[in-house]
């Protein structure tokens, strides 16, 4: 009976270990963890890039880290054009630019955003198409860091310490501006009481905000500039990778494929953009037309973000659910456009690329390349 026992135990761990597996990410190093990034913070030969805007960044940025607006990694001129397709720039623009974040060839350079993932992953893509494979995503973006930093703790209790102490006072305040406004009787016995009352908690407010002040220097996430030391980049062009980006020809190619075969294509075109977008609504200004790609799945990109738990990406079971029910299987040619391929489109490609499919190919310049061809149909 023990034997059976034994052996009945020995194959339920053997049925189950794939079962785990399967859940877990493929390519894992694409992610590194906020345990493990903040760590880094302040290093040398590490950047932390921010992939959202300028905007965004000055109200809140890992410290040390310089801004890379995703939506603007892509150049393309007034028609739509980038010149150097599939490259998100041409060779000598992307080293210039790279080399103006304070980034050298020999830099581990963490992207990220607030944490939703579409940003911090354009950067990634950029990056990886130009060689340098030094590269990773911030799973949970600048949240997470903010949720582990000591000093960010801190700072947080002291805020709420705040809130609390002005709470407390808020009655005794509107008593005395009710008593003003001829509102209510007070005496001078109550005046007297409130006021001191008042008096007390604006004393408290204010030994409060000095300790905020000071608790504010120490924080790993702060607001205000970009400050950057410029260095050299280069850019091996025998060692630029398409891999994982590619331009409208290939692109209309699996559409004309999709076209013919519907699902029985080998290919598949996943339009992640919003469904006002993708129905022509709403176009961007420099865009000459609205629309999608015929032939496209709609899939908008916050169905494979962690939006829940804030983190960049699903689990990796969650991601094959969702892939599964659009027929996006690891056999097709899977490409992915959005408005600009830096973004939501790369959030799509670097999700696939988690799961370990290999035929995966972000579309650069997306729609701000493919609306403004006229020689390129669409569909409303």
């Amino acid at each position: 009976m023990k034997k059976l026992l034994k052996t009945l135990v020995f194959a339920a761990t053997l049925t189950f270990t794939p079962l785990m597996a399967t859940d877990e990410y493929v390519d894992k190093d694409i992610l590194i963890s906020a345990e493990d990034a903040i760590k880094l913070i302040g290093k040398k030969d590490v950047m932390f890039v921010s992939g959202d805007s300028e905007d965004v960044y000055k109200l809140g940025h890992i410290k040390g880290s310089v801004e890379m607006y995703a939506h603007h990694l892509h150049h393309s001129d007034i028609t739509g054009d980038m010149h150097c397709a599939p490259l998100y720039r041409c060779i000598d623009d992307a080293e210039q630019y790279i080399g103006s974040k304070g980034i050298d060839n020999n830099t581990l350079v963490i992207a990220y955003d607030d944490f939703k993932g579409p940003n911090a992953t354009g950067v990634y893509s950029f990056f990886h198409s130009y060689g340098h494979k030094n590269v990773k995503v911030l799973n949970g973006g600048r949240n997470a860091i903010m949720e582990i930093d000591p000093a960010q703790i801190k700072y947080n209790e002291i805020k709420d310490e705040l809130k609390a102490e002005k709470d407390k006072s808020k009655p005794a305040s509107k008593k005395l501006k009710d008593a003003k406004k001829g509102k209510g009787q007070l005496t001078d016995e109550q005046k007297a009481e409130l006021t001191a009352i008042v008096k007390a908690s604006k004393k408290a407010q204010k030994e409060i905000s000095a300790r905020m002040k000071a608790a504010e220097k120490d924080l790993l996430v702060v607001k205000g500039e970009e400050h950057v030391e410029h260095k050299t980049y280069k850019i091996d062009k025998d060692k630029l990778d398409f891999s994982l980006i590619t331009g409208k020809e290939e692109v209309r190619h699996a559409m004309e494929d999709i076209k013919k075969n519907g699902d029985a294509s080998k290919y598949v075109i996943i339009d992640s953009r919003g469904m006002a977008e993708i129905i022509g609504d709403r176009k961007m200004d420099n865009v000459a037309r609205a629309g999608h790609i015929p032939g496209s799945k709609f899939v908008e990109w916050n169905k494979i973000s962690d939006m829940k738990n804030k983190k960049s990406f699903k689990t990796a079971a969650e991601l094959k659910e969702v892939y599964a029910t659009y027929g996006i299987t690891p056999d097709k040619t899977i490409y992915a456009y959005c408005m600009v391929g830096a973004g939501r489109g790369s959030e799509h490609i670097t999700a696939l690329k988690l799961l370990g499919y290999k035929n995966i190919k972000v579309f650069t310049g997306s729609w701000d390349v493919w609306g403004n061809d006229m020689n390129l149909p669409l569909k409303r």
